[in-house]
């Protein structure tokens, strides 16, 4: 399982960037942020941290 930030949700506050413990985590041009799931080790601490709750499960095909 890997995470992914639904982005019209995010804020762009920043609060999950350093809670990533594998540096999956960075920000794009506007500061919102995007996760790199080929780094994403699914511990959760982003979705932990996130104020809004924009970051969930990315849902598998099968």
């Amino acid at each position: 399982m890997v995470f992914k930030v639904i982005e019209d949700e995010c804020i762009a506050c920043g609060a999950c960037v350093p809670s990533c413990p594998v540096d999956a985590i960075s920000e794009k041009d506007d500061g919102k942020a995007v996760i790199d799931a080929s780094k994403c080790n699914s511990c959760g601490d982003c979705v932990d941290i996130c104020p809004v709750d924009c970051i969930k499960e990315e849902k598998g095909c099968c």
